[in-house]
């Protein structure tokens, strides 16, 4: 008796364990809402193969909750080799057939991976005149969000060129070194500048920090260049990323502000906590981004809608 006692309290135990894993609903979707909403993903484009599909279809559902303004895509959209050109049929099977729910036919803030950067990176801009929510002005620009006095301001930035891993190989990625490195950074650090909105994030592909079995001169040369103009105005939030594969929070001590690596939302990989790690976590999934004039949530979502953790920074 004793041992069917304890295989029923298993049981009961994986029941409730199951259950509420997999108890998010609209109700408790709805409580993301903020006065702006935003939904992010990245390193997406495996033809709905892997999660993407699956993502995709709960990004579309959770959309009639949450209801986001916009959708940021913060790069490699297309594996493996980027697009040849606008009529690329990756744009069908990566992206437009794929992310096809109703309430996703907003507008879509792209920027460029180093995937887009083995492929045709001219044609990834022109597609803006192709889909009526592809929105990319250009390389690397800012958008500012508004509703009901509460400002957000993304600055959308373009990271390939800023690493020389990649400026190094013009046969692999050959429009990364014809990108002017100190341009860039000039026109962030005017934009950061004069930044007033209530949050301001920046978004590249590449991360600052994270844990990861990639190359350590991708991050160092990211702490070399972007970081210093991160820092200098004191008034980004969060520098936000992909590129990586999984879900991670990180905090440097003495730095005010958070890294969010946001996971891929096709195939993941491995993640565990190194230094400045708060958390982290190997699910695929999306983020939703939702402020007011006071607060600021990052929430990272998997496949299932469950919300898996929350960045939350306060005024």
């Amino acid at each position: 008796m004793k041992q069917i006692s304890k295989i029923l309290s298993a049981i009961v135990f994986a029941t409730l364990l199951y259950s509420s894993a997999s108890a998010q609903t609209p109700e408790v979707w709805s409580k993301l809402k903020s006065q702006i909403n935003l939904f992010w993903c990245n390193d997406m484009g495996r033809n709905g193969y892997y999660d993407q599909k699956t993502i995709a279809e709960m990004m579309g559902v959770m959309a009639e909750t949450v209801k986001p303004e916009a959708i940021i895509a913060a790069g490699d959209v297309h594996h493996f080799n980027g697009v040849a050109s606008v009529n690329d049929p990756l744009w069908m099977t990566n992206y437009e057939l794929i992310y096809s729910h109703p309430e996703l036919m907003e507008a879509w803030y792209p920027i460029l991976g180093n995937h887009e950067y083995r492929g045709n990176t001219q044609a990834v801009l022109d597609y803006t005149h192709i889909s009526r929510r592809w929105m990319m002005p250009a390389r690397y620009y800012t958008k500012v969000f508004t509703s009901k006095g509460c400002t957000i301001r993304i600055v959308f930035l373009d990271t390939t060129p800023l690493i020389e891993k990649y400026r190094n190989d013009s046969i692999t990625y050959p429009d990364a070194h014809k990108q002017d490195r100190e341009t860039q950074l000039q026109w962030l650090d005017g934009i950061l500048k004069s930044a007033h909105e209530d949050w301001v994030i920046c978004i590249g592909h590449h991360p600052v920090y994270a844990q990861t079995a990639k190359e350590e001169d991708e991050r160092g040369d990211m702490q070399k260049y972007l970081l210093p103009v991160l820092q200098r105005y004191h008034n980004v939030a969060v520098y936000g990323c992909g590129h990586i594969h999984n879900f991670q929070h990180i905090k440097m001590p003495g730095d005010a502000i958070d890294f969010w690596v946001n996971s891929a939302a096709a195939l993941s990989r491995k993640v565990k906590p190194a230094a400045g790690t708060v958390w982290c976590n190997s699910s695929t999934g999306f983020s939703v981004i939702s402020v007011n004039r006071n607060n600021l949530t990052i929430s990272a979502i998997d496949k299932k809608g469950n919300i898996l953790y929350q960045l939350t920074k306060t005024k």
